[in-house]
C-alpha cells in the first residue's frame, strides 16, 4: 500500500509532500515508512514496525486522515485501497 500526497504552497513555500508506505518485513510483521518534506527536497523519514497488518493498516489510515485534517490532498495511491475505512 502506497499513497502520497500534496499540501499547496503557502505563504510562498513550495508544496509540501506526504509519501505513506507499509512494507512486509522478512521478519514476522509490517513497517510503515512515512516520509514528509517540501517539494524539490529531500524529506525526513520515519519508520515504524508493526507486529499485525490490521495494526500497520490501521496507522497508515489514521496518518492520512490527519494529513487530509491539515490541507493535504491524495495524489497517488496504489494497493489495495479497499482494506482502507472511509470516515
Amino acid at each position: 500500500m502506497r499513497i502520497y500526497m500534496q499540501q499547496l504552497k503557502c505563504k510562498g513555500k513550495p508544496a509540501r509532500f506526504c509519501h505513506l508506505h507499509l512494507q512486509k518485513e522478512l521478519l514476522p510483521g509490517w513497517t510503515l515508512v512515512k516520509e514528509l518534506g517540501f517539494q524539490g527536497d529531500s524529506g525526513r523519514v520515519t519508520r515504524t514496525h508493526f507486529f499485525a497488518h490490521d495494526a500497520a493498516l490501521a496507522a497508515l489510515t489514521q496518518e492520512r486522515d490527519t494529513k487530509i485534517e491539515k490541507g493535504f490532498r491524495v495524489v497517488f495511491s496504489e494497493g489495495d485501497s479497499s482494506r482502507l475505512r472511509e470516515d
